[in-house]
């Protein structure tokens, strides 16, 4: 079952369950893999598993950034919502790599291209994330290639 039919069905179940802050999350995220579909393909595209994992990304960002500002601004009722929110979205994400894993990929990709200093930083952090297929927070890989880079 592809992504998308998975939430079209947690919508359903959540309208069934009553779980109104979980049947928003779901609604917006449909939402959000709705629009970047349409920007990529137009109209009468369809949505397919990157699309959607690509969208659940964007919107696990704009609740960091969102609870990042509300922190700094003292608003913990929002932080707890957004965090809820955030949970909710992380559950169509692969499972990450461990620190291990990433370390042990970034090494291969460096001795891959040949990556000799800083300079190569871009082509490596491109390559780590297509053989990361998701399952690596940007920041930390862009950390790792950066402290094992010379």
């Amino acid at each position: 079952m592809s992504l998308a039919l998975k939430i079209d069905e947690q919508i359903k179940e959540a309208m069934k369950a009553k779980e109104s802050e979980r049947l928003g999350v779901l609604r917006m995220l449909k939402s959000a893999v709705k629009y970047a579909v349409i920007e990529k393909y137009g109209a009468e595209g369809a949505a397919k598993d990157e699309d959607v994992l690509a969208a659940v990304r964007k919107e696990i960002k704009k609740r960091q950034d969102s609870i990042e500002a509300f922190s700094k601004g003292g608003r913990e009722d929002q932080v707890s919502k957004e965090k809820a929110e955030m949970k909710i979205l992380e559950a169509y994400l692969p499972a990450a790599m461990s620190e291990a894993e990433l370390e042990k990929l970034v090494q291969e990709v460096i001795a891959e291209l040949g990556a000799t200093d800083k300079k190569a930083m871009g082509a490596v952090m491109k390559a780590c994330q297509a053989k990361a297929a998701g399952r690596a927070d940007n920041r930390a890989l862009s950390a790792l290639v950066g402290r094992l880079l010379p």
